[in-house]
């Protein structure tokens, strides 16, 4: 089963598929048990053990479908008398779809596929390697990681997947996927681990994405992507492709995500996301330089919530976040998806970078109940200061530079501005007045810097690019 979605003029395919991978030496067993035996090196042998616990998925439903309004010429609708009444009324229509699954519990016959495949459906049917179907019931689904686990009914002799730890995964190491491409049935394809760590694919609402170059197609939703070991190392989830075919760009849920999201689901039937309570971005080299951080990876913390969980554990606007309990954190997109895979209430350490000095904090996570964004206001005049300042008026004040208007749509707006904000800083430099602003913007030299705010009783920064 596939998902098609636009991005820009390339369509993004959901076809999942669970991802293995290990490191490069992990295939020495492998080769040398080969060598030993005067044979050709395969990874046959592994691939033999592990096929039996990839299924394949047919479901059935029926979903609600808009009827399309259509342009009939006035002379032809006497052919349509009901035409009329039906466009933009909503149908339900019947639809069947295919993917893939991987066994994780035989004794319970328990299997991991994509929220996607079986979305909607009212009948679920699984078919193992050797021939035999199964009804399945879904146990439980969650929506933003795109995965749903799935429970057989009468099972027997069934194999399950060893599951391995996805943060132990290097760019380079060997990566199998095994799934049910177009409906032809169980295929095997080759490649490594492209990349770590990818988001904003826009496909499911928490993205920590595996990249592969093994070959996945549609159909492969749900399907497994493992290492030489024959772990499974995440769920391919979806493809790069203009056409919804293979280009070599396919995308595979962490297996440490699938664990505790499954997890989560046999425990309470559902999954419930703790909150930092924080706004961030993407660290860069620029704004990396302007904190004195002296790497280019980690998430830059742009505002904190009041009363939040990371108020509360004393986390700061304009901290860098470098890790959590114990594991380095490359992105704000990765410190996202690493939180929201832990329950409210649950306890995390964070690595904190400010003011040259890396310290570790403890945060209980809160519940998405406590958890409030700001609202944003409109304004009026177009500032000078910087392009990236565009549509706000400014006047100087006790404390530093105060925003007057900002006018609604404008550059200004977008990066987050809001009349009555105080500027105070930029990076680690104060800013007492109007004049010291268009000085350390213009030492800025168009570069990646942050603005030091005063919003209220919280003291923010908004990132300028």
């Amino acid at each position: 089963m596939t998902l098609n979605l636009k991005r820009t003029a390339v369509a993004v395919a959901l076809a999942a598929a669970m991802v293995f991978s290990s490191q490069a030496q992990a295939s020495a067993p492998i080769l040398e048990s080969a060598a030993a035996d005067g044979q050709i090196p395969s990874l046959a042998p592994m691939v033999k053990q592990i096929l039996p616990s990839v299924v394949n998925i047919q479901v059935k439903g029926k979903k609600t479908v808009e009827v399309p309004k259509l342009q009939i010429p006035d002379e032809f609708q006497f052919m349509f008398p009901d035409l009329g009444n039906l466009q933009g009324q909503k149908q339900q229509q019947e639809f069947r779809a295919l993917g893939s699954g991987v066994i994780i519990d035989a004794q319970k016959g328990l299997v991991v596929t994509n929220f996607h495949v079986i979305d909607s459906a009212d009948e679920i049917k699984i078919e193992t390697y050797d021939g035999r179907t199964f009804t399945a019931t879904k146990v439980g689904a969650d929506k933003h990681t795109d995965l749903a686990l799935l429970k057989l009914k009468n099972f027997s002799n069934l194999t399950q997947m060893p599951i391995a730890d996805s943060d132990s995964l290097q760019v380079g190491d060997f990566a199998i996927a095994i799934g049910n491409p177009f409906g032809l049935g169980q295929t095997v394809t080759s490649g490594i681990i492209s990349a770590l760590g990818r988001s904003g694919l826009n496909i499911e609402n928490i993205e920590n994405f595996i990249q592969t170059d093994a070959a996945i197609n549609s159909g492969n939703s749900g399907g497994a992507l493992v290492n030489l070991r024959g772990e499974l190392i995440g769920i391919n989830t979806a493809i790069l492709g203009p056409n919804g075919g293979n280009i070599g760009i396919g995308f595979a849920i962490p297996s440490n995500m699938v664990k505790t999201v499954t997890s989560q689901i046999l425990k309470y039937g559902t999954v419930k996301r703790g909150m930092l309570g924080v706004t961030g971005t993407e660290l860069n080299a620029d704004l990396a330089q302007s904190f004195g951080y002296s790497q280019s990876s980690g998430a830059f913390v742009n505002q904190v919530m009041k009363g939040s969980a990371a108020d509360k554990a004393g986390i700061k606007a304009g901290d860098i976040i470098t890790s959590v309990n114990g594991k380095p954190i490359k992105s704000f997109a990765q410190l996202r998806a690493s939180v929201a895979t832990n329950r409210p209430g649950s306890e995390i350490t964070m690595g904190i970078f400010r003011n040259g000095k890396t310290t570790e904090v403890t945060v209980k996570l809160d519940s998405e109940e406590n958890f409030n964004a700001a609202a944003g206001d409109d304004g009026g005049e177009v500032s000078d200061l910087a392009p990236a300042l565009a549509g706000a008026s400014f006047a100087d004040s006790d404390n530093g530079v105060k925003v007057t208007q900002v006018a609604a749509g404008s550059v200004a707006a977008r990066i987050g501005l809001k009349s009555g904000d105080i500027i105070t800083g930029l990076n680690r430099s104060d800013v007492r007045n109007i004049a010291d602003l268009k000085s350390q913007l213009g030492k800025a030299k168009g570069r990646i810097s942050a603005l030091r705010i005063i919003r209220g009783n919280s003291e923010i920064f908004i990132t300028l690019r």
